[in-house]
């Protein structure tokens, strides 16, 4: 008779006794109170080493520049007072008639005056020299005299005229205008005629000649 085969036979573990798993679990637990306490620690740190130090900021007060000092006044320049020498009037010719060949007479003119003394200023500008009056009556210019209208003397005309002059630097008659008439056409030609060839000492101001008008009167009376 032959023996029949037997299965093997399976070993069981031995289960873990009350105490081992209570260690382990113990152990376990230890673990992550140990992990706990480390990641704990490690973020308090790096807080701590994240906080920047405190600083302590004062501000002071802005000084002002020092402001430059306005310059003084510069001196108000003293007034210029300029002297005008006076016109002297000029004199009137008179211009006598009879029933012989007219004659003429000139009174004399004054003198000119001397240019009046200009004060010197130490301020620029200086003020402009005087003007001199152009002249007709000195006796070197040896103008003739005017010529009365027979036709005039026979019909008892009289008058007399003024004639403004335009007397250039060369003291000769550029424009002539009768400024007022004697009233007779005939004697008005007479004085324009005659003066327009007569030579003029020129208005000066200063040493410089200069141009200028001038008023001769011309008086036509018959004796």
């Amino acid at each position: 008779m032959t023996e029949a085969a037997l299965p093997p036979l399976a070993l069981e573990e031995p289960k873990p006794g009350t105490g081992e798993r209570l260690a382990r679990w113990g152990l376990v637990a230890a673990l992550h109170v140990v992990l706990l306490y480390g990641v704990l620690h490690l973020a308090v740190r790096e807080e701590i080493i994240s906080l920047p130090p405190s600083i302590s900021v004062r501000l002071l007060p802005l000084e002002e520049p020092n402001k430059p000092e306005a310059p003084p006044a510069p001196p108000q320049p003293k007034p210029v007072v300029r002297k005008v020498a006076p016109v002297q009037p000029q004199p009137v010719l008179a211009a006598k008639a009879t029933e012989a060949p007219a004659t003429f007479a000139v009174a004399p003119q004054p003198p000119a005056p001397p240019p009046a003394p200009v004060a010197a200023v130490a301020a620029p500008p200086a003020p402009p020299a005087p003007v001199v009056a152009a002249r007709f009556d000195a006796d070197y210019l040896h103008n003739p005299k005017p010529v009365y209208p027979t036709f005039s003397s026979r019909n008892g005309e009289e008058g007399k005229v003024l004639l403004r002059v335009k007397v250039t630097t060369a003291g000769t008659a550029q424009e002539l205008e009768i400024k007022q008439s004697s009233g007779y056409p005939r004697l008005d030609n007479a004085a324009r005629e005659a003066v327009a060839k007569w030579r003029f000492v020129p208005a000066k101001r200063g040493d410089e000649a200069i141009e200028s008008w001038v008023t001769v009167p011309v008086a036509f009376t018959l004796d």
